[in-house]
């Protein structure tokens, strides 16, 4: 079983939520929160703090909090996702995209239908937990966990456990 951690980030202001589109093996695109893999070592919130600059060049100052965190376990290929999911407090800088990895494509400011639209592609680990708080934010911390099947991205699918 193979197991890893990310952690997302949830900035918002005057101009919308961000979302980053994530362009993946195969040429799709999806998009959710900026955020990425927590390597050995660092804390979810120092991962977080460096994936939120690496994709959009926008510098967190300090993280608010917990919003919520999702375990997805991948049944046919053996692997196990947490996901902890912070929302930002306050943060500085323009839109610069500069993901090492080459993933991230966009980063926009968009308003809560607009991201619930652009969700519709991303993965049902992504796309419900942030359409249900775009719907009704909450304030103490919820837990989402799925089972996905299948061994193909672009064919996985997934169920709320």
């Amino acid at each position: 079983m193979r197991y890893w951690s990310v952690a997302g980030g949830l900035l918002s202001d005057e101009r919308g939520l961000l979302l980053v589109a994530n362009r993946r093996r195969g040429g799709s695109v999806d998009w959710s929160t900026p955020g990425g893999v927590i390597d050995a070592g660092e804390t979810p919130i120092g991962a977080l703090t460096r994936e939120v600059i690496e994709e959009t060049g926008l510098v967190v100052r300090t993280w608010d909090s917990l919003c919520w965190t999702v375990e997805v376990d991948f049944v046919d290929i053996e692997m196990h996702l947490d996901v902890e999911i912070h929302s930002a407090d306050s943060f500085s800088g323009v839109i610069a995209l500069g993901d090492p990895d080459g993933i991230v494509t966009a980063a926009e400011f968009v308003s809560g239908s607009e991201a619930v639209e652009r969700l519709r592609a991303s993965p049902m680990w992504v796309s419900e937990p942030l359409g249900r708080w775009i719907a009704e934010p909450w304030i103490e911390p919820c837990h989402f966990a799925y089972s996905a099947y299948g061994t193909s991205p672009s064919r996985m699918r997934a169920e709320r456990r």
